[in-house]
């Protein structure tokens, strides 16, 4: 990285993925609002022509006056070409389409397999995993080859899986991921300190808390607001209100399929003692089938909700019409607050001052002592130069470690089923998924996963063919 005429860093991004109508605005948006930075943003998809839209939004969003930086955006047709001398790689891809997602989230349905979401933990995330693992081999090997001094970040799900996929081909990779799961407990845990102290402009950033666990399955087994013990607080408040949950006023969980009441946050906190931090749907799918996830009204009693893929199959019609509105002039991004923290983090990793996140990476430096080495566990991180140091974030806590470890020994059991094309060894893990186990006969098991191996079969190496 050098400096330009301005004395602004001029930094080489490749975003593979940089088709995206979600993190490739969010990103630009917050590009948008930085004067430290400047440089070139390679955007490289599968699908060429998303791209050259980004390039031209991206382009139209620098040329308004209000755009602080001073960015340029180019579409590669390669990946060499997008990588090649980059300082920073962006991942968000969409492995496969939608059609194979769902069959992800109800093909199960049949058999009384109900998942809220489908794209980390249960037989879906699973199966996505299985198409992503060979994309993220691919990925790697690339990095190695044309960047390997880049920093990686990951925004892709299977989070813990794509990862860990990145660190087995390529040991010595700069690579995290970002989730902001983390972020909205955090709002929680600041809407609740607001109620109880009257002070009306506490921000997110000031709930100080310690993070322990893997993604979307994460913890805070400490949390504070300046002298303040937010446990307690957070005790209280569930005692009073665990029935009706809380709704918050800017997304009541009955107007959007991504919103929750927090009952489930608030029930394992009765049961554990650590306060769940990601969403209530991405955490009900981390346990037995029989608790959060029974059926349609179980869903309903807890306060959360089911997200079908008929919902984003629409909302990727209306973003297409958008993304030809915005590249056209007819519409321009609102340059609002994103909430969130990449760019934050790729200053700090220029030098450009320290940062503490949540942040997914391999437990090497022993940040949860109870996990395995080679687990990629969620905690907190300092970010500073060309550094990433994990903040030691002690124990995981005995309930919590029970419920953990199976997801952590599945991981291994599907990067080594991925990368051999082992149906034994992946199905091993499918019927011992906590949403799967006991639910469904090792016959009908069997018969439903070969038929949504079958279903993703286009985004398989030809290894899986011979098993349908």
């Amino acid at each position: 990285m050098i400096y330009n005429d301005n004395r602004c860093l001029d930094v080489k991004i490749a975003y593979i993925g940089g088709g995206s109508h979600a993190w490739a605005w969010v990103f630009m948006t917050d590009l948008a609002k930085e004067t430290g930075l400047s440089g070139t943003v390679r955007l490289y998809d599968i699908n060429e022509e998303a791209a050259r839209l980004n390039e031209k939004i991206g382009t139209a969003l620098f040329e308004r006056e209000e755009a602080r930086g001073c960015w340029r955006f180019e579409t590669k047709t390669s990946l060499k070409d997008a990588l090649d001398g980059a300082d920073f790689v962006i991942i968000s891809i969409l492995p496969g389409t939608f059609d194979e997602m769902e069959s992800d989230v109800h093909a199960p349905e049949k058999y009384g397999i109900y998942q809220s979401v489908g794209d980390t933990a249960g037989p879906g995330g699973l199966l996505r995993a299985l198409r992503t693992i060979p994309m993220y081999v691919e990925i790697a090997g690339a990095v190695k080859a044309h960047c390997p001094d880049a920093w990686v970040i990951n925004y892709t799900n299977p989070m813990s899986l794509c990862v860990k996929t990145l660190y087995h081909v390529f040991p010595e990779i700069k690579a995290f991921g970002c989730c902001h799961e983390v972020f909205g407990t955090q709002k929680v845990l600041r809407d609740i300190c607001k109620m109880e102290t009257g002070e009306k402009d506490i921000k997110r950033e000031d709930i100080h808390v310690s993070v322990v666990g893997i993604n979307h399955f994460t913890w805070f087994t400490r949390a504070s607001y300046k002298n303040m013990d937010l446990f307690p607080v957070y005790r209280k408040f569930i005692g009073e209100h665990f029935v009706e949950g809380y709704d918050d006023p800017d997304r009541n969980w009955m107007n959007g399929t991504f919103n929750c009441a927090h009952r489930v946050k608030f029930d394992l906190f009765n049961r554990y003692g650590a306060i769940a931090a990601a969403g209530d749907r991405h955490l009900a799918e981390f346990l037995p089938g029989d608790q959060y996830l029974k059926n349609p009204q179980t869903v309903t009693e807890w306060k959360f909700a089911l997200t079908p893929v008929a919902w984003r199959k629409e909302r990727q019609k209306e973003k297409n019409a958008q993304a030809l509105k915005l590249a056209g002039g007819e519409e321009v991004l609102e340059l609002k607050d994103t909430g969130e923290e990449g760019i934050r983090l790729i200053k700090a990793l220029c030098g450009l001052g320290r940062f503490v996140s949540n942040v997914n990476i391999p437990n090497y430096g022993g940040q949860i002592p109870n996990f395995p080495k080679d687990a990629v566990v969620e905690t907190n991180a300092v970010f500073s130069r060309d550094e990433i140091s994990p903040v030691f974030a002690g124990e995981c806590p005995g309930g919590i470690l029970t419920l953990t470890m199976p997801h952590i020994k599945s991981h291994e059991m599907i990067l080594a089923a991925a990368l051999t094309c082992n149906f034994e060894e992946a199905f091993l893990a499918f019927m011992a998924d906590p949403l799967v186990k006991g639910r469904i006969s090792f016959g009908d098991g069997e018969r439903l996963f070969q038929e949504m191996l079958k279903n993703t079969a286009d985004y398989l190496p030809e290894g899986w063919k011979r098993y349908f």
